[in-house]
């Protein structure tokens, strides 16, 4: 089944995937998502693996139009995961059960289905998932 990301240049998918963010050339702040069309910023592949800095559970249906996704809705956590030396970036959380879900869980980045299109094309989004190997 064809896949794609949910937006240009938000990650890489091969071999593992990797959030781009930006560094701005003068001061070295590191930003995400990379600034679109900004000289002032270069590319930079952010940390795979960090820790559950914030999390909740988003247990209603968002609004939509925009924000559509798999029908029925199913309740899903959210959360910022800090990467180290990098930044805190929000992100869905996946493959844990909500009661598990504690400050400091060691986290590493994954990919989710966050909707398939009507040609059947899934459409991929960043997610984060308890780290298997605790490296962070």
């Amino acid at each position: 089944m064809a896949a794609r990301p949910v937006a240009p240049d938000l990650f890489t998918s091969a071999p593992t995937p990797r959030l781009i963010g930006g560094r701005d050339r003068a001061t070295g702040r590191i930003v995400f998502p990379l600034p679109a069309n900004n000289p002032d910023y270069e590319a930079l592949e952010l940390p795979t693996h960090g820790s559950l800095w914030s999390y909740t559970v988003q247990r209603f249906a968002p609004k939509s139009p925009p924000y559509t996704g798999p029908q029925p809705f199913e309740a899903f956590a959210i959360g910022y995961v800090e990467l180290p030396d990098a930044l805190i970036v929000e992100s869905r959380l996946t493959e844990v059960a909500f009661d598990d879900l504690r400050l400091g869980l060691p986290m590493e980045l994954t990919t989710t289905v966050l909707r398939t299109d009507p040609d059947g094309c899934e459409v991929l989004t960043y997610a984060f998932r308890p780290a298997t190997d605790r490296k962070i």
